[in-house]
Protein backbone atom coordinates (compact mmCIF):
# COMPACT_ATOMS: atom_id res chain seq x y z
CA UNK A 1 0.00 0.00 0.00
CA UNK A 2 1.35 3.59 -1.24
CA UNK A 3 2.14 5.87 2.13
CA UNK A 4 -0.15 8.33 3.00
CA UNK A 5 -0.38 11.38 5.25
CA UNK A 6 -3.99 12.55 7.13
CA UNK A 7 -4.55 15.92 6.56
CA UNK A 8 -7.25 18.16 8.40
CA UNK A 9 -7.53 21.38 7.47
CA UNK A 10 -10.41 24.23 7.06
CA UNK A 11 -12.67 21.43 9.09
CA UNK A 12 -11.96 18.75 6.11
CA UNK A 13 -9.39 15.52 6.24
CA UNK A 14 -7.87 14.02 3.29
CA UNK A 15 -5.07 11.59 2.80
CA UNK A 16 -2.10 12.77 0.73
CA UNK A 17 -0.02 10.62 -0.95
CA UNK A 18 3.43 10.74 -0.20
CA UNK A 19 6.13 11.93 -3.24
CA UNK A 20 9.95 11.34 -3.10
CA UNK A 21 11.75 14.55 -3.64
CA UNK A 22 14.80 12.72 -3.81
CA UNK A 23 16.58 9.62 -1.80
CA UNK A 24 16.26 11.11 1.56
CA UNK A 25 12.97 13.12 1.51
CA UNK A 26 9.29 12.82 0.28
CA UNK A 27 6.30 15.21 0.57
CA UNK A 28 3.05 14.75 0.62
CA UNK A 29 1.10 16.02 -2.27
CA UNK A 30 -1.80 18.20 -1.38
CA UNK A 31 -3.34 19.09 -4.44
CA UNK A 32 -6.55 21.74 -4.46
CA UNK A 33 -7.09 21.17 -8.44
CA UNK A 34 -10.45 19.56 -8.91
CA UNK A 35 -11.44 19.81 -4.71
CA UNK A 36 -13.81 21.96 -4.58
CA UNK A 37 -14.80 21.53 -1.29
CA UNK A 38 -11.47 22.23 0.11
CA UNK A 39 -10.55 25.00 -1.91
CA UNK A 40 -13.92 26.73 -0.98
CA UNK A 41 -13.61 26.11 2.74
CA UNK A 42 -10.15 26.74 3.01
CA UNK A 43 -10.40 30.33 1.06
CA UNK A 44 -13.36 31.05 3.48
CA UNK A 45 -10.55 30.42 6.27
CA UNK A 46 -7.67 31.98 5.03
CA UNK A 47 -9.66 35.18 4.59
CA UNK A 48 -11.16 35.20 7.81
CA UNK A 49 -7.40 35.37 9.37
CA UNK A 50 -6.29 37.79 6.79
CA UNK A 51 -5.68 41.75 7.27
CA UNK A 52 -7.21 44.21 4.80
CA UNK A 53 -6.57 44.11 1.27
CA UNK A 54 -7.22 45.43 -2.61
CA UNK A 55 -6.17 43.13 -4.65
CA UNK A 56 -4.41 39.10 -4.98
CA UNK A 57 -2.01 37.89 -5.88
CA UNK A 58 -0.58 34.34 -7.14
CA UNK A 59 1.44 32.81 -8.90
CA UNK A 60 0.70 30.50 -12.39
CA UNK A 61 0.83 27.08 -10.15
CA UNK A 62 -1.65 25.20 -8.05
CA UNK A 63 -2.81 28.16 -5.85
CA UNK A 64 -4.72 29.68 -8.63
CA UNK A 65 -7.66 28.08 -7.42
CA UNK A 66 -7.50 29.47 -3.74
CA UNK A 67 -6.61 32.94 -5.25
CA UNK A 68 -9.91 32.72 -7.54
CA UNK A 69 -11.78 31.78 -4.54
CA UNK A 70 -10.56 34.05 -2.10
CA UNK A 71 -11.41 36.79 -4.56
CA UNK A 72 -14.73 35.51 -5.61
CA UNK A 73 -15.75 35.31 -1.22
CA UNK A 74 -14.18 38.76 -0.84
CA UNK A 75 -15.15 40.77 -4.41
CA UNK A 76 -11.62 41.75 -4.79
CA UNK A 77 -9.75 41.36 -7.93
CA UNK A 78 -6.73 38.76 -8.30
CA UNK A 79 -4.17 38.75 -10.84
CA UNK A 80 -1.91 35.89 -11.67
CA UNK A 81 1.93 35.99 -12.27
CA UNK A 82 2.52 33.86 -15.29
CA UNK A 83 5.82 31.66 -16.08
CA UNK A 84 6.73 32.89 -18.92
CA UNK A 85 6.16 36.06 -21.51
CA UNK A 86 3.41 36.39 -23.35
CA UNK A 87 2.97 37.55 -26.92
CA UNK A 88 -0.10 39.32 -25.55
CA UNK A 89 2.43 41.32 -22.72
CA UNK A 90 3.02 44.72 -23.09
CA UNK A 91 6.37 45.77 -21.25
CA UNK A 92 6.21 42.96 -18.77
CA UNK A 93 7.74 42.26 -15.67
CA UNK A 94 10.25 39.82 -14.86
CA UNK A 95 11.37 37.82 -11.97
CA UNK A 96 13.10 34.41 -11.33
CA UNK A 97 12.38 31.80 -8.93
CA UNK A 98 13.39 28.42 -7.66
CA UNK A 99 11.06 25.74 -6.21
CA UNK A 100 11.33 22.83 -4.75
CA UNK A 101 8.42 21.09 -6.48
CA UNK A 102 10.12 22.48 -9.85
CA UNK A 103 13.61 20.98 -11.03
CA UNK A 104 14.71 24.04 -13.40
CA UNK A 105 14.82 27.48 -12.43
CA UNK A 106 11.36 29.66 -13.29
CA UNK A 107 10.50 33.09 -14.35
CA UNK A 108 7.18 34.84 -13.06
CA UNK A 109 5.95 37.72 -15.30
CA UNK A 110 3.10 40.32 -15.42
CA UNK A 111 2.23 42.34 -18.30
CA UNK A 112 2.38 46.14 -17.77
CA UNK A 113 -1.20 46.43 -17.36
CA UNK A 114 -1.57 43.67 -14.65
CA UNK A 115 1.49 45.15 -13.20
CA UNK A 116 -0.61 48.40 -13.13
CA UNK A 117 -3.89 47.04 -11.44
CA UNK A 118 -0.87 46.31 -8.27
CA UNK A 119 0.55 49.98 -8.58
CA UNK A 120 -0.69 52.08 -4.71
CA UNK A 121 -2.63 48.95 -3.46
CA UNK A 122 -2.31 46.55 -0.49
CA UNK A 123 -1.53 43.05 -2.15
CA UNK A 124 -2.43 39.91 -0.39
CA UNK A 125 -0.10 37.05 -1.45
CA UNK A 126 -1.79 33.74 -2.05
CA UNK A 127 -0.27 30.37 -2.64
CA UNK A 128 -1.24 26.71 -1.71
CA UNK A 129 1.66 25.21 0.41
CA UNK A 130 4.81 27.70 1.21
CA UNK A 131 7.78 25.61 1.58
CA UNK A 132 11.25 26.53 1.08
CA UNK A 133 9.37 30.64 0.03
CA UNK A 134 11.45 31.14 -2.98
CA UNK A 135 7.89 31.27 -4.79
CA UNK A 136 6.96 34.15 -2.37
CA UNK A 137 10.09 36.05 -2.72
CA UNK A 138 9.57 36.42 -6.13
CA UNK A 139 5.72 37.47 -6.05
CA UNK A 140 7.11 39.81 -3.17
CA UNK A 141 9.66 40.91 -5.97
CA UNK A 142 6.91 41.84 -8.50
CA UNK A 143 4.76 43.21 -6.22
CA UNK A 144 7.59 45.81 -5.03
CA UNK A 145 8.81 46.27 -9.11
CA UNK A 146 4.96 47.41 -9.59
CA UNK A 147 4.70 49.86 -6.80
CA UNK A 148 2.56 47.68 -4.25
CA UNK A 149 2.12 47.41 -1.03
CA UNK A 150 2.39 43.36 0.86
CA UNK A 151 -0.97 43.47 3.04
CA UNK A 152 -0.10 39.79 3.90
CA UNK A 153 1.43 36.42 2.67
CA UNK A 154 -1.06 33.53 2.97
CA UNK A 155 -1.51 29.44 2.33
CA UNK A 156 -3.48 26.96 2.78
CA UNK A 157 -0.52 25.12 4.44
CA UNK A 158 3.41 25.41 5.29
CA UNK A 159 5.48 22.80 4.98
CA UNK A 160 8.70 22.07 6.92
CA UNK A 161 10.38 25.16 8.28
CA UNK A 162 8.11 27.50 6.91
CA UNK A 163 6.00 26.54 10.01
CA UNK A 164 8.26 28.86 11.80
CA UNK A 165 7.76 31.70 10.14
CA UNK A 166 6.04 34.29 11.66
CA UNK A 167 5.73 36.19 8.37
CA UNK A 168 3.48 34.51 7.02
CA UNK A 169 -0.65 33.20 7.52
CA UNK A 170 -1.89 29.74 7.04
CA UNK A 171 -3.99 26.91 8.24
CA UNK A 172 -2.23 24.21 9.10
CA UNK A 173 1.57 22.64 9.13
CA UNK A 174 2.52 20.37 6.83
CA UNK A 175 6.00 17.95 7.55
CA UNK A 176 8.36 16.53 5.32
CA UNK A 177 9.23 13.29 5.26
CA UNK A 178 12.66 12.48 5.94
CA UNK A 179 13.99 8.41 5.17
Amino acid sequence: MDKTYTLNVAGLTRELPLCPINEKLDIAAFIMFSDVEITVASAKALLEKCPGFDIIITAETKGIPLAYEMARQSGKPYIVARKSVKLYMKNPVSVNVKSITTAAEQTLCLSEDKAEMLKNKKVLIVDDVISTGESLKALEQLVSAAGGEISAMAAVLAEGDAADRDDIIFLEKLPLFFK
